[in-house]
């Protein structure tokens, strides 16, 4: 069973990454289609998809469609439960869920500030108040993770979907240095180690596309994957 997935561009789309590592860091077979952000044509690749308006957006062989990351996820752990994409135990896995769907709606001053590009890192960025709260957010919903599934490099455990949901904020901490504890730190840094992800801004690079639009005129540097 081969799914379809039309994604953005892998050094931008953070939506796009969620998608794809729902497909990826599970094991379950995908072919991607990338549609490149920005260009004329983008609208248009996307009538074979309808009715999804933007990306991600994937197919199962049978044909159902889900418009959505938050979709993606769900009807991969229907048709694949075995798969791991939610905790087995019944409190755990409502938190995963719980945390993923505030990541899917919220944490807006983070994303409008510190857009993901996983091309360059950002030198000199100082956040502002609002940032500042969701990074604090993030510090209490990840250390709620910790306390109800323990210590390890992923937050409840054995890498699921809440990680990568989490996976572009992940990576926007590191692209601008951001600010946090050094469990977080920890947190981060098994994203920035993680194959599946280290696979997915490979493939961005080789594509060598930077777009204009992501660029907040700072000075850059080498983006921190280790």
């Amino acid at each position: 069973m081969t799914y379809d997935l039309l994604i953005g561009d892998r050094s931008y789309s953070s939506w796009s990454l969620r998608g794809w590592l729902l497909f990826a860091a599970f094991d379950l077979p995908v072919r991607v289609e990338v549609n490149e952000l920005y260009r004329e044509s983008f609208h248009d690749r996307l009538k074979a998809w309808a009715p999804a308006r933007t990306v991600p957006v994937a197919r199962a062989p049978d044909s159902a469609l889900w418009c959505d990351s938050l979709a993606i996820a769900e009807g991969l752990a229907e048709r694949h439960p075995k798969a791991g994409h939610w905790p087995k135990d019944p409190k755990t896995r409502a938190l995963a869920r719980s945390m993923t769907a505030e990541m899917h709606s919220g944490f807006t001053a983070l994303r409008g500030a510190c857009p993901m590009n996983l091309r360059v890192r950002w030198d000199g960025f100082t956040p502002d108040a609002a940032v500042r709260a969701d990074l604090a957010r993030l510090e209490t919903l990840w250390a709620a993770a910790r306390e109800m599934a323990g210590d390890g490099p992923w937050l409840f455990g054995a890498y699921c979907a809440a990680d990568a949901f989490f996976a572009p904020v992940a990576m926007r901490i590191a692209g601008y240095d951001l600010p946090i504890s050094d469990a977080s730190r920890t947190y981060v840094d098994a994203h920035l180690t993680h194959a599946p992800l280290r696979a997915w801004r490979a493939e961005g690079e080789a594509r060598d596309r930077t777009l204009s639009n992501y660029d907040i005129g700072l000075p850059t540097s080498p983006f921190p994957i280790v």
